[in-house]
Parts: C-alpha cells; sequence; structure tokens
C-alpha cells in the first residue's frame, strides 16, 4: 500500500533533500549517545543490486548484479530470510524473560550530588551524607555506558544517499518484508550522522511526521501477520537508535503518544513463553527454536527502546510519558501482560537509576500514582511479577532518594534525616528481590518523601486500584498500604474531599470484611482529625438518605481514639444545630435530614457510646427540635441537591420526621432511658410528636418521664436550656420552652437565677404567641412551689390579672390557678379590681372558666379582710342573682361550683340560705321551692343599694 504524507503534497522521488541553515548538531553524550552494542544480524546479507544498499550492520555497500530486476533481487532475499531470520544475539543488557542476579548493589551516579555540596548554596547534610545511607559505589555516566559500539562516522556521500533512499520509500509501497527491514535500518544508519551532519539533522528533524506515520503503518500491518518477524524488533531498534540522538519519535504531539501506545499494545499483548514452550514440544525438533529467540530479543529491543528515552532525561518527563503508557497494562487481568509490562518498568527504573541526570527542575508528574502500583504489583499472586515489581521498587526508591535529597526544604531537615534512616534501615534488611515481601514498609519509607499531592496520588491509585483487584491477597494489600500510610502522614493531607468521594464509590465493591473495615478505618483516620473532621462529615452528609448498607456501615463501625470521639459526635451535632437557625417558612436543608440519619446509624453502631451519653443532653433536645421542624414534610419540602437523586426515587414513606424520631428512640434505648422508652410508648407519645398541636404534649411526657425517672439526667438538660432558650427560629424556642418548663418542677430549680428563670417567664407573658404565654404560665405555677420564688412571682400578679381578658381558655385557667395560689396576698385594691374581672366571666360559654372563675371569686371573698369587708359587699350582693341562676346550670360541675360560691356570699353577709337552695332537683319541677327562694332573696335585699 503507498503510504500517504499528511499536509503536504507528494513529492517526486529520488528528489534529494537541500541542505538547510540548521547549525551544525553535536553530540550531547559523546558514549551513551550510540546505540547499544547488538549484533543483531547474523544471517546472510541483502543481496547486492545495481544501487547502493547499506548492510548497516557491517558499514559495507553492496551492488546489485548488472541488468538485475530490482524485484527479483527482493524477492531473492526475502525468500531468504524466510527460512533463517536475522535474529538478534544476546546483549550485555539484562534479557527480561531471564533471573535478575542482582544481589542489592546498584550503581548509582552520584557526582552531581558531590558538586551539589561543593556549592555554596547547595543542601547540607553533613552527618548523614547520602552516599552513607546507599552505601554504594559510585560509577561515572561515561564508564556505565563502556559497551557501547563506537563506529566511524559516515561519509558525506553515504549520508546522501540513504537520504535520498529514505525520501523514496516515503513515496512509494512497502510491501515486503525486505523494503521495510532496508529502510528502518536506513533510519538508524542515518542516526550516526546526526550529530556532526547538519544536512541529515535538517531531513530528520522536518521528516519527523513522514517517519512516525510510517512506522504507524509499519506497526499495525505487522499485527496482521504472524507474531513472528524481524520488522517488529528492527522498528523497536530504530526507535532506540534515533533516542540515543535526542530524536524522540515517540514523545510530543499526539501522533507519537498513537505510536507509542500502539508499539507497547504490540507487545505487552504477545502470548506468554510457555506458549511457545508448548509449541515447541509438538513442532518438529529445533524449529520453534528460532521463534523463540526471535520472541525474547523483540521484547528485549522493546525494552531497550524505553531505556532510550530516559538516558538522557534530565527532568523526568519521559519517566512519566513511559509510565504513562504502562499504567493500564500493569492493571491488566492476564498475567503475562501485567508481567511484561512490569518487567518493562523495572529496566527502565534500573536504567534510570544509573544516568540519572540532577538537573533542576526535578520533578516527578506521578510518583505517588507510580509507587503506589508498583507497591501494589509487590503483593502480585505471580511470583515473578512480585519479584521484578520489587526490583522496580528497589531502584524507585533510590531515584526518589536522591531527588529529594536536592530538593528537600531546608526547614524540613531533622525530619529528612529522619525518612534517610528509615530508608537505611529498609536497604540493609532487604535485598532488591526480596522488597516485595514488605510493602507495607515501602509505604512508610516513601511517605517521607511524597508532597502532599503525590500522597493523594498513592490514595487515590490504591482506592482506584480496588475495582480491580480480584486476588484476595493484593485486596488485603492495598488496604494495608493504605491505612500504613494515612497513618503515618494523615496530618499532610490536602484533598480529603475527592479521597472521600473515591472511597465512597468503592467501598461497595470490596468484598473483604477485613478490607472493607481497613477503609473505614482510614476514613475514620481522617474524620478524627479536627482538621479533617468538618470536610469528611459535610461529604459523608451529601449522599442519598436513608444511607445505603455501605455508608451505614461506616457510620456503625467508626473506629475513633476515645478522646476524639467526643469531637466527632460534637461536630456531627453541630451540623443538625445550624440548620435549625434557618427561618422556618424556607425548605428546610437536606444536611438537617443527613445528619439526623447519620446520628441514627452513629447510635445504633454504638461505637461512640462514651461520647453519646456525655453529649446526651445536647442530642435530645436537638433531635426533638428536629422532630418539630419535620412535622408535615415530606422529601420535597427539602432542598435536596439535584445531584442526589437523578435515578434513586424516594418511597413515599421516607419522611423527615421518621428519621427525626427514629433517631430520637435510638438514642433513649442506647443511653438506658428504658423506662423513659416505655412511658412515650404508653402514652403514645411518639404519635403526639407527630403533630403540630400534641407536639408540646409529647415533649411535656418526655420531660416529665426523665424528671420522674432520672433526675440526674433532667437537670444536666435544664441547665443546657438555660443558654439555649435564646437560640434558633421560633420552633427550636418553643420545644426547647416546652421542656424547660416541664423541669421547674424539679428541687433544683429553685437554684436557677431569677434571671433565667422569673425574668425569661415575664417576658414570654409579654410574647405574641399565645404558646409562648402557656408556657409562662405553667412554669410560674410550677415555681409557686418553691416558696423562696414565690416573692417574685408576685410582682408579677397584675400582667397575670392582666391575662384573664385572654381569648384563649388555657391561659385564663392557668392565670386562674396561679392567682389562687397568692389570693391570701393580695392587697385590697388588687383584689376588687380581680373581682370585678371574674365577675365579668360569670355565664362564660367556656364551661371551665365559667366554673373556676366562681372559684377564684369565692376564694377571694374568704381573704378580705375584716376591716375590707364593707369595701367588697356590694359586689358580694350582685353576684347572689347570678350565682343563683347558674346553681341551675345544666352543667353539673358549674351548678355545684356555684352553690358553693352562694354558701360563701351567705357566710360574707351572716346570712343563713334555706334549704331549697340546695336542692338537687331542677326548680321548674318544683315551683313551691322556687318561690319561697325568691321570697327570701327579696326580704334580705330590701334596703340594700
Amino acid at each position: 500500500m503507498p503510504l500517504p504524507h499528511r499536509g503536504r503534497g507528494s513529492r517526486p522521488a529520488g528528489s534529494r533533500v537541500a541542505s538547510t541553515s540548521l547549525p551544525q548538531a553535536t553530540a550531547h553524550s559523546p558514549k551513551h549517545a550510540q546505540r547499544l552494542t547488538r549484533r543483531r544480524h547474523s544471517s546472510r546479507q541483502v543481496p547486492p543490486g545495481p544501487e547502493l544498499q547499506a548492510d548497516f550492520r557491517s558499514g559495507k555497500w553492496l551492488q546489485e548484479s548488472p541488468g538485475g530486476d530490482a524485484n527479483d533481487s527482493q524477492q531473492s532475499a526475502r525468500a531468504e530470510m524466510g527460512s533463517r531470520h536475522r535474529l538478534c544475539s544476546r546483549e550485555e543488557l539484562v534479557i527480561p524473560c531471564a533471573s535478575d542476579s542482582d544481589s542489592g548493589s546498584v550503581d548509582l551516579q552520584l557526582s552531581n550530588i558531590e558538586d551539589i555540596k561543593k556549592d555554596p548554596s547547595s543542601l547540607e547534610l553533613t552527618d548523614l551524607d547520602i552516599s552513607d545511607v546507599i552505601g554504594l559505589p559510585q560509577k561515572s555516566l561515561t564508564d556505565s555506558f563502556g559497551h557501547l559500539t563506537q563506529q566511524g562516522p559516515l561519509s558525506k556521500a553515504k549520508a546522501e544517499r540513504l537520504i535520498q533512499s529514505i525520501q523514496e520509500f516515503f513515496n512509494s509501497y512497502l510491501q515486503s518484508e525486505i523494503e521495510k527491514l532496508t529502510f528502518l535500518r536506513s533510519l538508524s544508519s542515518l542516526s550516526r550522522a546526526l550529530p556532526y551532519d547538519e544536512t541529515v539533522g535538517s531531513f530528520i528533524h522536518s521528516h519527523i511526521e513522514d517517519i512516525v506515520f510510517t512506522l504507524n503503518i509499519l506497526v499495525e500491518e505487522e499485527l496482521l501477520h504472524p507474531l513472528f518477524g524481524p520488522v517488529h524488533q528492527e522498528v523497536f531498534v530504530t526507535i532506540a537508535d534515533l533516542s540515543y540522538q535526542d530524536v524522540h519519535l515517540l514523545l510530543g504531539s499526539e501522533d507519537r503518544a498513537d505510536l507509542f501506545s500502539l508499539l507497547t499494545k504490540s507487545i505487552i499483548t504477545l502470548p506468554p513463553v510457555k506458549t511457545l514452550t508448548q509449541l515447541e514440544e509438538i513442532m518438529p525438533c529445533g524449529s520453534c527454536n528460532k521463534e523463540v529467540s526471535l520472541y525474547r530479543q523483540t521484547f528485549q529491543a522493546f525494552s531497550e527502546m524505553l531505556q532510550s528515552l530516559v538516558v538522557k532525561d534530565a527532568h523526568l518527563e519521559n519517566l512519566d510519558t513511559i509510565f504513562k503508557q504502562m499504567d493500564p497494562w500493569l492493571k491488566s487481568a492476564k498475567d503475562h501482560e501485567r508481567k511484561w509490562a512490569t518487567v518493562s518498568m523495572a529496566q527502565v527504573l534500573k536504567c534510570l537509576s544509573r544516568h540519572l541526570s540532577l538537573k533542576l527542575p526535578l520533578r516527578f508528574q506521578r510518583l505517588g500514582h507510580l509507587v503506589a502500583l508498583m507497591s501494589l504489583l509487590c503483593g502480585d499472586p505471580v511470583k515473578e511479577v512480585a519479584e521484578e515489581a520489587a526490583e522496580g521498587m528497589y531502584y524507585l526508591l533510590l531515584i526518589t532518594l536522591r531527588l529529594k535529597y536536592v530538593t528537600h526544604d531546608k526547614k524540613n531537615h531533622p525530619s529528612f534525616k529522619r525518612a534517610m534512616k528509615k530508608c537505611q534501615e529498609l536497604l540493609e534488611c532487604y535485598r532488591i528481590k526480596q522488597v516485595h515481601r514488605c510493602p507495607f514498609r515501602i509505604a512508610q519509607v516513601f511517605e517521607a518523601f511524597l508532597s502532599t499531592h503525590e500522597l493523594c496520588q498513592f490514595v487515590m491509585t490504591t482506592l482506584d486500584s480496588l475495582k480491580t483487584l480480584k486476588h484476595p491477597c493484593t485486596q488485603k494489600l492495598a488496604g494495608e498500604l493504605l491505612i500504613t500510610l494515612v497513618k503515618n502522614a494523615e496530618s499532610r493531607f490536602e484533598e480529603v474531599p475527592e479521597i472521600m468521594g473515591v472511597i465512597c464509590a468503592r467501598l461497595s465493591i470490596i468484598s473483604q470484611p477485613r478490607v472493607r473495615q481497613q477503609i473505614i478505618n482510614t476514613v475514620s483516620l481522617f474524620i478524627s482529625r479536627s482538621e479533617y473532621t468538618d470536610i469528611v462529615i459535610n461529604h459523608l452528609l451529601h449522599h442519598p438518605v436513608p444511607y445505603d448498607r455501605h455508608l451505614a456501615e461506616f457510620w456503625r463501625t467508626l473506629d475513633v481514639a476515645l478522646p476524639k470521639t467526643m469531637w466527632i459526635l460534637w461536630r456531627l451535632l453541630r451540623t443538625l444545630q445550624k440548620c435549625h437557625n434557618a427561618p422556618t417558612h424556607k425548605k428546610m436543608a437536606y444536611t438537617a435530614v443527613a445528619a439526623t440519619n447519620a446520628l441514627y446509624e452513629v447510635f445504633v453502631g454504638n461505637r461512640l457510646r462514651a461520647a453519646t451519653f456525655r453529649l446526651f443532653p445536647q442530642l435530645l433536645m436537638t433531635l426533638l427540635i428536629q422532630i418539630h421542624h419535620s412535622i408535615g414534610l415530606t422529601m420535597s419540602d427539602v432542598a435536596v441537591p439535584s445531584c442526589l437523586y437523578t435515578e434513586q426515587k424516594m418511597s413515599s414513606e421516607v419522611t423527615p420526621l421518621c428519621f427525626a424520631i427514629q433517631a430520637t428512640k435510638t438514642l433513649l434505648l442506647r443511653t438506658k432511658c428504658w423506662q423513659e422508652f416505655s412511658i412515650m410508648e404508653k402514652h403514645k407519645g411518639w404519635a403526639l410528636f407527630e403533630g403540630e398541636d400534641g407536639h408540646l404534649q409529647g415533649v411535656s411526657l418526655l420531660a416529665n418521664a426523665l424528671l420522674e425517672r432520672n433526675r440526674l439526667l433532667a437537670k444536666r438538660i435544664m441547665y443546657l436550656l438555660v443558654p439555649l432558650l435564646n437560640r434558633g427560629n421560633e420552633k427550636h424556642k418553643l420545644t426547647s420552652a416546652g421542656f424547660f418548663v416541664e423541669l421547674l418542677r424539679s428541687p433544683v430549680a429553685r437554684r436557677l437565677s431569677s434571671i433565667y428563670s422569673i425574668v425569661r417567664l415575664k417576658d414570654w407573658l409579654h410574647h405574641g404567641n399565645s404558646v409562648f404565654k402557656i408556657l409562662a404560665l405553667k412554669g410560674l405555677h410550677y415555681l409557686t412551689r418553691h416558696q423562696e420564688m414565690r416573692e417574685g412571682i408576685k410582682s408579677l400578679l397584675p400582667c397575670i390579672l392582666h391575662l384573664l381578658h385572654e381569648t384563649d381558655e388555657k391561659i385564663v385557667l392557668l392565670a386562674i390557678q396561679i392567682l389562687l395560689q397568692f389570693i391570701g396576698t393580695m392587697d385590697f385594691t388588687t383584689l376588687t379590681g380581680m373581682m370585678k374581672t371574674l365577675f365579668s366571666l360569670f355565664g362564660d360559654v367556656r364551661p371551665d372558666v365559667h366554673r373556676f372563675s366562681m372559684t377564684l371569686f369565692g376564694a377571694s371573698i374568704k381573704s378580705v379582710k375584716y376591716t375590707d369587708k364593707k369595701g367588697i359587699e356590694n359586689q358580694v350582693l350582685d353576684s347572689l342573682v347570678p350565682l343563683l341562676l347558674y346553681s341551675q346550670d345544666e352543667n353539673d360541675a358549674v351548678a355545684e361550683e356555684s352553690k358553693q360560691v352562694l354558701t360563701i356570699c351567705a357566710q360574707f353577709l351572716k346570712w343563713k340560705l334555706p334549704r331549697e337552695v340546695y336542692c338537687k332537683d331542677p326548680w321548674y319541677l318544683r315551683c313551691g321551692q322556687v318561690g319561697k327562694v325568691c321570697k327570701f332573696f327579696g326580704k334580705k335585699m330590701q334596703g340594700k343599694s
């Protein structure tokens, strides 16, 4: 197929590239910039043809025989290569498929560190030198590449012929294997001229897009052929040769990244070696040996290509790019793919550790991600993967150590010294291949070297891996790594909301109970730190209610040290309390419902038992206030964030009220208030809570139950309510006031200062809400039992007398009850004024008001002093006829009370009433009796004005 040229017109075949004005290229490193020794072609060379064709392995130029057909020669060469591929011999680099015999020593380049230490402005680490920590010999960069082939530069004529040949390939078909190999080897040979030939440099750099596109086509075609062929390997070799000359075909643009991805996939997805071994058993003797050899050498070439990308990478960008490509394969579910990817990363890290340049700026883009992923691979169930990952971790630790030594902050010098000691202990205790036995130790060591952002990367990667880690041992390792890192660095995290989001998303897919608990313990560590508590709580409260079993499990199994439990429960409580300050006419905050549900789950789990007991007063009152706010609401009356219920529909049975009541019930049971709970059940107190009219009755019932059964708790609640009564909106104050008033029956109430009791109740007497007036009168009535408070209440009698004119029956009745308590201490003026008001209530349509107004009237007559009797005689006389009439009222209680008050009036007037007044039969049945009664009163009233 022809190879199209993107973005340009076609070029005539055989055209030369004009010389450009680019500066003469120079080699950046005289030795390691050359390609590594590869005796790659032990078979016969391409047959000579009429055109000069390069055998780029021997450096000779071959000619095709005169008159020969180029196509014939290519077919002949291909036929020869079909039976015997050009195989690569093993080179000095470690063959990834073989076992590494490294005993623990690694070749480090420390000369740059020594240069930094000589600089006065550089960092100093005098008592813990980095070379002492690592304890490894120094080796210069040039010495480490002593095995590089020193080939002479190409002549200008040869370079021009190569350029022309490659130019022709761009405009021709590359169908045969020999054409593809010639093209690739021409590029490799041409790369030798890059450091000194300006024309070659201009040609290569101006045709990178064409080269990348051509290589892409070649690799895609190779993937359609059988597994084994020299073209695939030659692509890796060519890219490596150019990389050593700073021409990176895999880095930079999107097209190059696509080529990198395709090359990686082409090698990682190769079947495992055991597949070839099985073929070798069934195929003729020796026919599969070459395939196995080519298989290993192809992978070796790929590994070398990766290493070539980092040999001169001073700033680690290329390593990050390689890791980005290898990342999905390191997580592969297939063992052999995971193995190839791990081997490749280990070799790249080993190469980088030997040739790392310490030029500033020094930074990893994804160090935390890399550390986490390699640590997880150290626990891989496949032994080969675990050992290779351990080797990679070893070299990564050395690289990180050197970089952090250069870049660490002088202010954190002591902490860095401690980290170095941890690192030294790890390096001394474990050989390279044994590091996989202690991945949690790796997490401890790396923690000191990771920045806050890198710590987040580590945690995110570990959590994200839980959705793909199927093997129990790796899931267990993930949990241990996570909890170990968070324990050691819990104060250095900055991206806690993001971490919490991933944890909540992954909790549902973790099947192992121990790993689930480790993840929950990780959240417990975050929530127990004061700087993270609100962040974690706010995140957890933004989940659908009722909580699913996974989130409920977190709240129920919260594992926090005892000193921290109080703080956590208090912050959760405060979150709910803040919602009660909002105006009642607005929608309820979703946080209030979620916090109530969270409290319920915490009570069920009973892990915060001690804190629950200590915060019982606050918890109980806050939940009662939440009940008041929730009456009559559905979830449509809650300001639910739109992101929560996009897919989930709420049941009609789920209401804010049910969450609040079940949390209150559970609180009583967990704090051993079993008798109080029984009283509420027996008297249907929970049903009272559900109605707006009965809510305060339910509050009073619970308050009285606590006062009767648990006076200590009642006392604590009363003291809590003293400042709470002035906070929040009206529903908040009403619930608090209702509970507070009932507790005034306690003997402890006498200890309260008048400003917190009588003065506050006086303010409520003038409140616009009649409920507050009722509560104030109830409170004053309870306080009259305490003798030391009666004098203060007496000063409120004028206000209470004024309440006799209220239309609310409860207010009038309560006012009468209080006035009855002080009837004997009233002065004459107050007494006469009250009697006039009471007289006006005779005949009130409200039977109880009618009855008790007469009762108070009678008590008033009894309390009048002898010297003042003349002053109220007329009022008593005026009341006789109404009382006489009401003695025949249909309401027996009113009639009976009227007769009793008539008796009091007769005693005051020193009259003896006829017995017909007390007759039980209605007067309309005995007219004679009526005449006698009327005759008696007519006679007594003569002369009275």
